[in-house]
């Protein structure tokens, strides 16, 4: 149990272009990629079936920072340098709800 008034821990795993069987824990060697930490995550008896991917790096960073969905954040693909699309000042960002919390 947590003690009172403790912080929880969150633990995030964030690639881009990595797939399901790019984690050795997943595919059991045959694939010839060694990821120890998450390994040893999984031989703690963590094993992960859910995965939540967007179809380009911008698109899944800018869901993972807000929340939100690319269609929302109009992010669809790789960013350019002056594009109209982007974040608003108004989207709160996940370091910005988390950092009063501590």
């Amino acid at each position: 149990a947590q003690a009172a008034g403790a912080k929880p821990n969150i633990l995030v795993i964030f690639g881009d272009d990595v797939g399901y069987w790019n984690l050795s824990a997943y595919n059991r060697g045959m694939m010839g990629y060694r990821t120890p930490n998450i390994d040893r995550i999984a031989s703690e008896g963590a094993i992960f079936t859910d995965h939540y991917a967007q179809q380009s790096c911008t698109a899944g960073r800018a869901a993972f920072i807000t929340g939100q969905s690319c269609f929302r954040t109009g992010l669809l693909k790789v960013g350019l340098p002056g594009a109209k699309e982007g974040l608003s000042e108004k989207d709160p960002t996940l370091a910005e709800l988390l950092k009063p919390q501590g």
